[in-house]
């Protein structure tokens, strides 16, 4: 997959290129910074960063990685969180964009980063990650390299900031409640255990449902699953690249999946059709064609639901929401 979060020190992780989040001066600092300088060799690393000198906020250069297993360390000078009103964010989006363009331009095909200036120079979580995915998900659409955002710190510490904790509303006891009462409406028991009927199938309750929903949905569509997804994409005057790049999923597999060569898992039709920007009943459908459905008592199916009903077309900021909560995320296949 392009794109993955990782909890893990950022020294220990194997990419070409391994971000750091640098002081504007020639000095070592805490964290990520005095991590790295210790891991490749302080002395050799803080010899090579007094050639540079001075680093301007959103500024980035490249120095070898010497001790790290990577090819190179690529600096980047990130702003200290004022208000928001002296081009902090700018200036941060400079940061990721510039690394991203400076490891393409040293021919790395992966690229490993901290959460840049979330930590000491105070920049708010949520908008911290989302400029990250907005210039992940940019770069993504022209080149084909590796993005690791790497965690390292207690689990309870959410990389989501309070879009997590929205999310974590949205898929509350009350609505798995609500969710449950409305998609099952009718149970069947057999041997004291619970079973849920599928909507639209008849059930029995030694056999279970008469017939395969697969089967059932083969006679309703007859237009096979990547004509689906290449009529959408034009209908919706999109471009290849946006949807591979927003549904985090690679431009081979996409090309096989628009050959028809790959049977997609259910996590990655939710993908697509956030890479699609469909709506809830767009999505349903879509689901549906793949033999897949939502389920009311998936809290994976419950957050890509937020997602979609809230307009917010990014798998990548899926799979950071996931990630706080322990889940798997869609890009993992």
């Amino acid at each position: 997959m392009p794109f993955q979060i990782i909890r893990n020190d950022i020294t220990k992780v194997k990419a070409d290129a391994v971000v750091n989040t640098a002081n504007p001066k020639v000095t070592v600092g805490s964290g990520v910074d005095s991590a790295i300088y210790n891991a490749a060799g302080r002395e050799k690393l803080l010899a090579e960063r007094q050639k540079i000198g001075y680093l301007a906020p959103g500024e980035v250069v490249v120095t070898p990685a010497f001790d790290l297993n990577a090819k190179y360390i690529i600096h980047a000078s990130g702003p200290r969180w004022e208000g928001g009103a002296k081009g902090e964010a700018d200036i941060l989006r400079a940061c990721y964009d510039n690394a991203l363009q400076l490891a393409v331009d040293y021919n790395c095909k992966s690229i490993a980063f901290p959460l840049l200036a979330t930590g000491s120079y105070g920049f708010p979580q949520r908008l911290g990650m989302e400029i990250a995915v907005d210039s992940f998900t940019g770069f993504l659409e022209e080149y084909d390299i590796e993005i690791f955002l790497v965690v390292f710190g207690k689990k309870s510490v959410k990389v989501s900031g309070e879009l997590g904790e929205e999310v974590a509303g949205f898929i509350d006891d009350e609505y798995v409640s609500k969710a449950l009462s409305k998609e099952y409406g009718h149970y069947t028991a057999t041997d004291n255990r619970i079973k849920p009927c599928r909507i639209g199938l008849i059930c029995d309750e030694e056999t279970g449902p008469e017939e395969d929903l697969e089967d059932v949905l083969k006679g309703i569509y007859k237009e096979s699953f990547e004509k689906h997804l290449q009529r959408i994409i034009n209908k919706k005057g999109l471009k290849n690249s946006e949807v591979y790049a927003t549904a985090n999923v690679s431009k081979q597999y996409f090309s096989k999946l628009l050959k028809g060569q790959v049977k997609p898992s259910k996590e990655k039709v939710l993908a697509l059709a956030v890479g699609l920007r469909l709506n809830i009943d767009e999505a349903v459908d879509f689901l549906k064609l793949a033999g897949y459905a939502l389920s009311p008592i998936s809290q994976t199916d419950a957050v890509v639901k937020y997602f979609i009903e809230h307009e917010e077309y990014s798998v990548l900021k899926i799979d950071i929401v996931l990630f706080d909560y322990g889940l798997d995320s869609l890009s993992n296949d």
